[in-house]
Order: structure tokens, then C-alpha cells, then sequence
């Protein structure tokens, strides 16, 4: 038993470790003069970008507004990231050999969304956290689903652009996946509620630790939108509504 055990937890850490942990060597040097350009345009996106989330939040369920702010909201991450400078999809390594991350990106979504599933059973019998949860659950209830689906899918994708992608590399080489974790989490703190900062932060270490391994955003983005599509479709199924 204890041998199969061992094996087992050898497979875990042979899946895990190429796409979280196993840095794969590259060369994105930056010149002194591109690295601070790209600070400042990633500073400016970051406010205008944390005022649209707050703005997009504050509007009535169901109003068009939400979905014209969020798309905005997309559209600074993406014009960001892409003016800053050159972004990188990224590699891992697996059986010696360099590839592009597919698969492996959403399994750890599917298996994050999971954990995040386990964790909504809990909060709906914990009436505060529940409340806060279904304040942002009712824009997908009072929401167009397949408008809510395709604004999900374009805004993880222009996030991880912008977080993982354009900040995490104006960062430098002290604490990328803490610092980008953070300020991705404050950002969020814009939209005026803790279970989405929380959220965030959960999300924003795995695929912080997906950008330090594969060295760019193809990975981040794959889980990013995994997960985020999957609790869009499952969570107000979880939660009874009003």
C-alpha cells in the first residue's frame, strides 16, 4: 500500500512540477529603457483598469451597462499588455521534450474549479459569505448567458495578458508570483467584494506559479478560462438564489 501510495504521489508531482514548479530556461531581457516604458503603461492600465471593475460592479443587475464596462474592461487589459511591450506564450518540459502548454493548463483548471466547487458547498450554509457570493452570482442570473459566456472567456483571456503577461514582467526577478498575486488581488478589491478578492488570490498564485515555470501567458491564460467558465456555469446551480 505504502508503495502504491509512493508511486502515486510521483505521478502527482511528474504532472505537477512542468507546469508549476520546473523553471524552463529563456531569455526575455529587457533594456533599461523598455523596462521602465513598460512600468509606466503598466501602471496607468492598472488604475484605469481597477476603476472600470469597480464601475462595471456598481451597476444594476442586469443593466447593458455591466456588459459595455466589462468588455472596456477587457479591451484596457488587452491594448495594456500589447503596448507595454513583447508578451510570451511560454513552454514546459515534459519527457525531455519542450512543448507548448495545452493540456496540462486545463486540467488545472478543471481540478482548481473542482476545490472552488467544494468550497461554494460550504459557503452557502455560512449566511454571510453566501450573500456576498450571491451579490455576483445575480449578474449571471439576470444576465444573457451566452454574452456573460463569451465576456468570461474575454476578459480571463485579457487578464492574464495584463497580470501575467505585462505586470508580471514589469515586476523584475524579486517575488513576481507574490507581488503580481497581490496587486491582481487589489485590483479586485475595486469591485467591492471580499469573495472575489479571495478568488483572485487563490487563482492568481497558481497561475503566477504557471508564468514563473513556462515563462509566459499560454498556460495562465488556459487555466485562467477554464476555471472561469466552469464557475459561471456551475456556481448558480450551487447557490439557491433569491
Amino acid at each position: 500500500m505504502t508503495a502504491s501510495r509512493t508511486r502515486l504521489v510521483g505521478r502527482a508531482l511528474g504532472v505537477v512540477r512542468p507546469i508549476l514548479v520546473d523553471k524552463v530556461e529563456r531569455d526575455h531581457q529587457q533594456s533599461d529603457r523598455a523596462f521602465r516604458y513598460r512600468r509606466v503603461v503598466v501602471a496607468v492600465t492598472l488604475v484605469v483598469g481597477a476603476t472600470l471593475l469597480g464601475l462595471s460592479f456598481a451597476t444594476e443587475q442586469g443593466d447593458p451597462v455591466f456588459y459595455a464596462l466589462t468588455l472596456g474592461l477587457a479591451a484596457t487589459w488587452t491594448v495594456g499588455s500589447l503596448v507595454s511591450g513583447p508578451l510570451h506564450l511560454g513552454h514546459i518540459e515534459i519527457l525531455g521534450a519542450r512543448r507548448r502548454p495545452v493540456v496540462t493548463p486545463i486540467l488545472v483548471g478543471l481540478a482548481l474549479a473542482a476545490v472552488f466547487v467544494v468550497g461554494a458547498l460550504v459557503m452557502r450554509e455560512i449566511p454571510p459569505l453566501a450573500a456576498f457570493a450571491e451579490s455576483v452570482l445575480g449578474y449571471a442570473r439576470q444576465g444573457n448567458l451566452p454574452l456573460l459566456l463569451v465576456i468570461t472567456l474575454v476578459n480571463g483571456i485579457a487578464e492574464e495578458l495584463f497580470f501575467r503577461g505585462a505586470l508580471f514582467a514589469a515586476i523584475g526577478r524579486k517575488r513576481p508570483v507574490l507581488i503580481s498575486t497581490v496587486l491582481y488581488a487589489l485590483a479586485t478589491v475595486a469591485g467591492g467584494n471580499p469573495v472575489l478578492v479571495f478568488a483572485a488570490a487563490v487563482l492568481g498564485v497558481v497561475v503566477g506559479l504557471q508564468r514563473r515555470a513556462g515563462g509566459g501567458v499560454l498556460a495562465p491564460i488556459l487555466t485562467h478560462i477554464t476555471w472561469s467558465m466552469t464557475m459561471l456555469l456551475v456556481l448558480p446551480q450551487i447557490f439557491p438564489g433569491s
